[in-house]
This record gives C-alpha cells, structure tokens and sequence, in this order.
C-alpha cells in the first residue's frame, strides 16, 4: 500500500527531545514489554497519572508531545508500547484475544501508578480504552479520555474510503477467521488480517501489519454500543474537526444513540486526525479534559483531614480518606 500522508507527513517536525529511555515490565506470560516514565520534577506524584495508548502501527514515541503537555501539567505520565508494537514481544502479534487487557492489568499492578488514573486512547488505542472502560477492568481507573477513537467498521463514525486508505483489510481471510473462532477454533489467529499504508521509515519503528488476535484486541468489542453503556468511570471524547479518518460531527449522536448523553465531546477546531495528539491546541483540550474529570478528587483530597491522608505507595490523590489506628486504651 502507498503511504498515507496525513498520517505520516505531521511528523516531520516533531521534536523528540527529552524523551525518556524505555522501561520494562514483565507480563504474566514472562514477556518484557516496554514503556516509558515521565515524572514531574520535584513533585512526587504529582496530580495523579495519565497512561497513554497508541493509535494503530504506533509505539510510544508517537505520543511524546501529548505525554511532554501532562507532563508540564503535573502529571506523571506512562506511554506505552503496545504488545506488537515497538519494543514489546513480535510485532504484529499476540499470544491470543485479549491479551492486551491482560498487559494492561499486569502493568497497574506492577507500577502501581498514582491516583487520579486517568487511562487515555488514541485512534485505535482509544477504541482499546473504550474496550477496556465497558469491561469489569475498568474499575482499575479513575477517568476515561478517547481521542478520536476508532470504534467500529460500521460505526456512523467510520469514514469507511479514508479508513481504507490506512488499513487494507485481507477480508476472505478476515471472515474465515471469524467463523473458526466462532466454532472455537483459534490456531490461526495469528495469521495477518490487516496492512497498513506506512512509510519506510526504521527510526519511526511502525508495524506494517496485524495478525487477526491483534486486530480483535486492539478495538472495541463488536457490542460496542453494550460496552459505551457499561463505562462506570467518567469519560469524555476528541476529536479534530477535521479528522481524516472518522466524522467529528457523528461522536455525540453515536454516544446518544448508546445512551450514553452523559459522556462529553470535544471537537477541537481545525485539527486532523494525527495533528489532535501533536497540535498545542489538540494536546491543551487533552488536559483541559483530564483536569475536568480530576476535580472531584481533588476536592476530596482538599477536604481530606491531613492525619487521614492515606500515604500508601500510588496513592497520592484518593478518593477517600483513610482514617488513623485507633489509640490504645491501654
């Protein structure tokens, strides 16, 4: 496929100073993957922390200058590289469906990340915290932030020429594999489904292709309106208003029609699709969004007696107090 050049061209003058070195965890299947801190300097744990998920093809360095403006707001940021991207594990692969929620679970509790949690999504990877939020996981965070998220081939929100100009789906294979894995049969699910129109670029570390469990994982569920109605964690949408991939215009309906109304969006003006993680106003609307959905902790916090500040490892910013032992009577 030729490279598509709205995703690819706003990178050319991103700057990627002060990047910090990648880090490991090990997941429960042994494997190292990998991911990178970004702490505010003197200020402990800060306002809590925002964990960062990649669109499709990507790794972590794609959102530096989103992971630099938490950053600079207080926040202790994680950006990852998704399992089959960058540095973790086989690119294009995983082990089997689902396993990417599994990473997830493994690296909260591993890192233990400060409170308020706020987990955020771009593109695909927002379509995976959308995943992730309509799922019983959820209640490992505190807030939710889509940006621009990918949710379904037939979504109202799917720009299905532009989609296809990224992603060229093999879909003979696709269907086949579809109906194996409705029969339980998952042994070929590793087999790629998806290419995608990347340049040739090894310092930008892309992934060419998904294998089938890959694709599956990286996504919402099918029942995407059940798992938008299932999201107990606040949450907000983005979206460029001139996104090349998806309709801006067609998040709140799509929301309304999951009777989800309560669930807000932002459409931020004259931005693209990759320009929402890159532009100063894409990445402003982006804090503005987590800080909103921050207030109630930090109110609590506020309020908070100081001897009942909980000071346990991550936990910063709670939601409750913790009160002290009782003394002794004796």
């Amino acid at each position: 496929m030729p490279p598509l050049r709205s995703i690819g061209d706003p990178f050319k003058d991103v700057r990627f100073d002060g990047m910090p070195a990648l880090q490991t965890f090990t997941a429960r299947d042994g494997t190292p993957l990998a991911y990178r801190r970004y702490d505010p300097a003197g200020q402990g744990n800060g306002r809590g922390s925002v964990m960062l998920v990649h669109g499709s093809s990507g790794n972590s360095n794609s959102v530096h200058p989103l992971a630099q403006s938490f950053l600079e707001a207080g926040y202790t940021v994680y950006a990852f590289d998704i399992r089959g991207h960058g540095q973790s594990g086989v690119k294009g692969q995983v082990g089997y469906i689902g396993q990417l929620d599994d990473d997830l679970e493994d690296f909260v509790g591993a890192a233990q990340p400060a409170r308020p949690r706020t987990l955020l999504g771009f593109s695909s990877g927002g379509g995976f915290a959308l995943r992730v939020a309509g799922s019983p996981r959820g209640a490992q965070f505190d807030n939710f932030l889509f940006m621009a998220p990918y949710i379904h081939y037939k979504a109202m929100t799917n720009r299905s020429g532009a989609s296809a100009a990224w992603a060229s789906v093999g879909l003979a294979r696709l269907v086949s594999l579809v109906l194996l894995n409705r029969v339980g049969v998952p042994t070929f699910n590793d087999l790629p489904v998806l290419n995608f129109a990347v340049a040739e670029n090894p310092k930008a570390d892309l992934v060419r292709q998904y294998s089938y469990a890959l694709a599956v994982s990286f996504q919402p569920p099918d029942g995407y309106r059940a798992a938008i109605r299932s999201i107990a964690r606040p949450a907000e949408v983005m979206a460029g208003a001139d996104d090349e991939l998806f309709f801006a215009d067609q998040y709140r309906p799509l929301l309304d029609e999951a009777g989800r109304p309560d669930i807000p969006v932002t459409v931020v003006p004259a931005t693209g699709h990759i320009s929402l993680t890159l532009s100063p106003a894409g990445r402003a609307a982006a804090v503005a969004a987590v800080q909103r959905m921050d207030a109630p902790f930090e109110l609590a916090w506020a309020a908070c007696p100081v001897p009942w500040r909980s000071t346990a490892p991550g936990a910063a910013h709670t939601c409750f107090c913790v009160p002290p032992p009782a003394r002794s009577s004796t």
